[in-house]
Formats: structure tokens, sequence, C-alpha cells
């Protein structure tokens, strides 16, 4: 039978774990510097929330592994090994569709050829096409364009296409020009003072 609970019976549930008290004088075991050594970046206060990969302000190894090459900004994202934020579908994986199909990207993730419509779809050119289909999806290869209409289908894009800014075309340098040529004296004969 469990004793009555009184205010003389009270104790906790689960028994405490001791701790371990620092800085308590030299007979302690964990007196003068507490455990922690001699001056340095761990002895002081706050010095163990260092965030994730900190290397003491070394360089840390995600910063001192190659890059990829290409531009990082904001259009190119998410980096990657093709910079390329479109899931490719090949024109060879489009045969299981029946004649005559409406192809989009729904049906592409029914087919099982995608995994969810989150990203633009793009048809590139790999393989042959001998079905007349109706391709609609966000971005097309002119390979995969030709293949398409010629086995008798059409393609509309969902997205217009980006327009790329050309790249600045160095001025050319004005042509000298050329000097007028210096049209020949005509050399009067000296006339004979002498009479």
């Amino acid at each position: 039978m469990a004793e009555p609970l009184n205010l003389s019976s009270l104790k906790p549930a689960q028994d405490r774990k001791t701790r371990k008290r620092i800085g308590r004088g030299l007979g302690s075991g964990k007196g003068r510097y507490s455990g922690r050594g001699i001056k340095g970046q761990k002895s002081r206060s706050g010095s163990h929330k260092m965030r994730a990969g900190f290397e003491g302000g070394q360089m840390p190894i995600y910063m001192r592994m190659g890059k990829l090459r290409g531009s990082t900004s904001k259009d190119a994202m998410p980096i990657g090994p093709f910079r390329t934020s479109t899931a490719p579908v090949n024109v060879g994986s489009l045969d299981r569709f029946a004649d005559g199909a409406e192809v989009t990207p729904e049906s592409l993730v029914e087919q099982g050829l995608l995994k969810n419509t989150k990203t633009d779809v793009k048809l590139l050119g790999n393989g042959e096409l001998k079905k007349k289909l109706t391709v609609r999806v966000h971005a097309i290869s002119a390979s995969a364009r030709e293949k398409v209409e010629a086995a008798g289908g059409t393609v509309s894009l969902l997205r217009e296409p980006k327009v790329k800014k050309p790249k600045h075309a160095k001025p050319k340098p004005p042509a000298a020009k050329a000097a007028p040529a210096e049209e020949p004296r005509s050399e009067e004969a000296p006339e004979a003072a002498e009479e």
C-alpha cells in the first residue's frame, strides 16, 4: 500500500542528476580554470555557441571547395550541374501517348514522366517521334520542335520565352579620313627681269 502523500513524504518522480559544480575551489577538482584550460577562445564565455561549420575564423571547407562555373545570379538559380529550373522531357518518351493526344505537364505526370508540375517543362529533341501530338509545354528546343512538326503535330508554349539581351558590341573605330590629294602646283616660268 502506498504511503499517504504529505509534506514530509514529497519527493521528485526521478532522482536529480548531480551537476558538476565548477569553480568551487582547488580542492573540488574543478577549481581555478574550471576545466577550460588557460586563455584561448574556448575558455571564454559564450564560446560553445558557435554556428555549424565555424572553423575559428579559418576559411571554412564549404568556401574552400571548388565552385561551378557560370553566373550565380537569381536568374541562374538553382545552382546545379545544368543551372536550369526546368524539368527535361525527351521527344522519344512521348511515344507512350496515343495518336492525336494532347501533351501537357499534367498529362506528363499521369504518364509518370514527371514527378509534379511545380517546375517548368522543357521538351528536348533526343529520340524519334512518329505520332501526331499537340504539345503544350513551357519551353522547347529547336530540334524537338522540328521533330514534332515533322510528325504532323503542333507546338504551343505556356510561357513566352525570355528575350536575351544583346551583348554589347564594341563600337568600331571611325575610319580614318583619307587626306585629299594635293593638286600639282603649276610652276610658272620665272619672268626674265633683265631685258
